[in-house]
Formats: structure tokens, sequence, C-alpha cells
């Protein structure tokens, strides 16, 4: 397989948690290659640096930033897997910017309106539910997320072996006339479509307990509901901890948090590694802006499996059958 390729620069980390996650995967055997600044890494052992002499920040205008810095490690990254020296890319940079880079760089799988970012919620027990589009198209019509329903639920079949996704469209209530006029329309077209299992409308309660695995929303809506949930999970956590480890609960909140780690484990967002861009014709994922070593390498780890299970070929196939 050709290499993965990783965005050395992206994320509040930068560049050592990155390196030291692409250390740890090459130790793995998993060939991979870096690009970013020179001047700015250190101690890369044997791994390939592709030199960068920009860097697109986190608050940086993702359009015009791809557009004026075409020297940046974000867009090296997306050129090198056009051009076919890498087989996908990793970075956890500005998501708007790596979003932009993929698909002016590698363009859009033939037959995709829209690229969508699909992004993995862990759910301890169950296979984690899978939310697109979670904040690449803000705006969007409703063919696109019936697109991004068909591509959410190919993803969900090749990622995690669901032979038969269920797909929720993201809503203000279960009846098919609540909504704005985006969803109304988007649910008729989704309830017409016969490649995938449409359940309906669900709302933001069900994203994590429902009996649905791909959950559909525009980028706007999507991106609020997983902000949402991170930082509700985020505080819930917290809070726990901290009553556990108060003066006076003694070896009994020792014991329940021995109890509790396994969920928090699977509740870790590094452990997921990153989020997936869906609809251009490449694999790009779109780790966490506070990724650590964990995160980069298990992104890594899922960009050479999709990669190796064709996700492309499969993507390519779901929004054609439409």
């Amino acid at each position: 397989m050709l290499p993965i390729v990783v965005d050395v620069m992206g994320g509040d980390n930068a560049p050592k948690a990155i390196v030291d996650g692409a250390l740890s995967s090459s130790a793995q055997g998993i060939a991979v290659e870096l690009v970013g600044l020179a001047s700015a890494i250190e101690n890369i052992g044997s791994l390939k640096l592709h030199a960068a002499s920009q860097v697109i920040g986190m608050a940086d205008e993702p359009g015009r930033a791809v557009r004026t810095m075409k020297d940046s490690s974000i867009v090296r990254a997306a050129e090198r897997v056009r051009d076919g020296q890498a087989s996908a890319m990793v970075s956890a940079g500005n998501t708007g910017a790596v979003a932009a880079a993929a698909l002016l760089r590698m363009k859009r799988i033939p037959g995709v309106s829209r690229p969508a970012i699909a992004t993995a919620l862990p759910v301890p027990g169950r296979a984690p539910k899978i939310l697109l589009d979670s904040g690449a198209m803000a705006d969007c019509q409703p063919d696109w997320l019936l697109q991004f329903a068909q591509m959410g639920s190919a993803f969900a079949r090749i990622r995690y072996g669901i032979e038969k996704p269920k797909i929720g469209l993201l809503s203000i209530g279960e009846e098919a006339e609540k909504g704005n006029q985006i969803t109304k329309a988007a649910h008729v077209l989704l309830r017409n479509d016969n490649s995938i299992d449409f359940i309906g409308n669900v709302e933001g309660r069900d994203i994590l307990d429902g009996a649905v695995d791909v959950v559909v929303a525009d980028g706007f809506t999507g991106n609020v509901a997983l902000k949402t949930i991170e930082g509700t999970i985020k505080f819930l956590v917290d809070q726990i901890i901290s009553i556990l480890l108060a003066d006076g609960v003694g070896e009994v909140g020792k014991e329940a948090l021995g109890l509790l780690s396994p969920i928090a484990s699977e509740l870790n967002p590094e452990a997921v590694g990153g989020a997936m861009l869906l609809g251009v014709n490449g694999i790009a994922i779109i780790s966490h802006g506070s990724a650590g070593p964990l995160a980069i390498e298990n992104a890594i780890k899922v960009a050479r499996d999709m990669v190796d299970r064709d996700l492309i070929g499969a993507l390519s196939k779901a929004v054609t059958a439409s």
C-alpha cells in the first residue's frame, strides 16, 4: 500500500503529538510519511518528511486559506493523495481547510453533489453511531441529504460491518411533517429510496440511544448536535469524577472509578481517531483539534483499513444507486 500522509502541523498539540502518533503507527508496520515545516519538526526517526512552507491556522477562513496558501501542509498532503503518491491523508488541522483542500485537490467522486463529514460517536457496548454531515456543508439541499444517507449507509457497512444500517433524519419530531422545508423535502426523498433502510425522523435524544445507526443532518445542525453531545459528555464525566474523588468518599469512590473506567475509555474520542470526509475521491480523515498521539495512531489505522476495504468504491456504488 502507498503510505498514509500525515499533516504534522495540524492541531493544538502539533507537531510533537502528531509525530509521536505517526512513529507509533510506523512501528506497527504501517507506511507513513509526513508533511510540514522542516524547521519545526524534530525526532522523526526514519519517516520521510515532505517540506511545506506554510501552515493554515485554526482561525483562518478555509476557502481563502486553501486558495492562497498553496504550499501549506494541508494542501500538500491532499495533493499527494491526488497525485497517487499517498493512499490517504490524516490531519488534525482546520476542519474546513482540510475539507476544502481535499475537495479542490482530490475532486468529488463522480455523481456526488457535495461531500460530508461523518463522525463516529462512541456508544459503550455497541457499535458507534455515525452522524453526517457534522460540519462540511452548513447550507444543504434535500437531494444532498439523500446522498449523505447513501454514503453514510455505505460507510457504516464498510467501517463497522453493519449489514443493513438504519438511517434516521435529524429533525424536531418523529412525524414526517415535522421540521423545516429542507427536512420535510429530504424525508420524502429518503423514504422513497430503496437502497437504504430509512426509519424516519429521529430527534436529538435518539442520536446515541435510539434504534438508528446513521443520523443524517445538514452541516450546521449536525455540528451543533455534535458539539452539544461532546460538551455534555465531558461535563458529566468531569462531575462524576469530581464527586467520586471528593473528601469522604474514600475507597468506595476509587472502586466506583475502577468500574466506570472501561466506559470512559470507550467514550474517549482519542479511540475513534477522527472523522471521515465522505464524497471526495480519496481517503481523508480529520482528527480532533486536541488530538494526541493515540488519536493520530488510530486515525492512521482507520485510513489504512478504509483503503484496504475500498471505501471509495463502495461510496461510488452507493451514490449511483439513487
